[in-house]
């Protein structure tokens, strides 16, 4: 389990369209938004992820930098940015079960086509969210184990805003 003011693990993934991005190398002037989610199977996945790639010009106002990543490789990853518009989003791709293990993620088995008309993974992770800070601790997190009932990135945006006004701590730590 990873702990509030504890330094997370480092996280490497290939990005779409990009080099690849590392936790470590980040340098955000608040926080740096690790979303994971489910993948290109998923269209709970596809309403979530527009609704943040909306909200990220004001993520980006609070010095919120955002990677949005799942187990998916390069050709479905791609796929969903284009297909769900995250024109504003770095989409990483190629998440181990290994490493969604390390961040407490839970992890599914596929059944079959979703209602969405796309074959689920063999594994896959299901969704969470970890803002860490610019010194690399965890600051916040939700880990899910289904794919609904997902913290609103509206309240996500008034609780940082909140946050750095009144450089609230973060708890959860002892």
């Amino acid at each position: 389990m990873i702990t509030p003011r504890q330094t997370a693990p480092d996280l490497e993934v290939p990005t779409v369209g990009g080099e690849g991005w590392k936790l470590s190398e980040r340098r955000p002037d608040s926080f740096t938004m690790i979303v994971f989610y489910r993948g290109l199977h998923c269209p709970i996945c596809h309403k979530y992820l527009g609704d943040l790639n909306r909200k990220a010009d004001r993520f980006a106002e609070l010095g919120v930098d955002i990677l949005v990543v799942s187990g998916d490789d390069a050709e479905r990853a791609q796929q969903a940015k284009s297909d769900w518009g995250l024109d504003q989003l770095t989409v990483g791709y190629d998440l181990s079960v290994e490493e969604a293990r390390r961040w407490g993620l839970y992890i599914s088995a596929g059944v079959g086509v979703t209602s969405a008309g796309i074959e689920e993974p063999a594994l896959f992770s299901e969704p969470g969210i970890f803002l860490i800070r610019a010194d690399g601790t965890l600051y916040f997190s939700s880990v899910q184990t289904m794919p609904f009932a997902r913290p609103s990135f509206t309240e996500i945006l008034q609780a940082t805003d909140f946050v750095l006004q009144r450089n609230y701590p973060a708890r959860g730590e002892a």
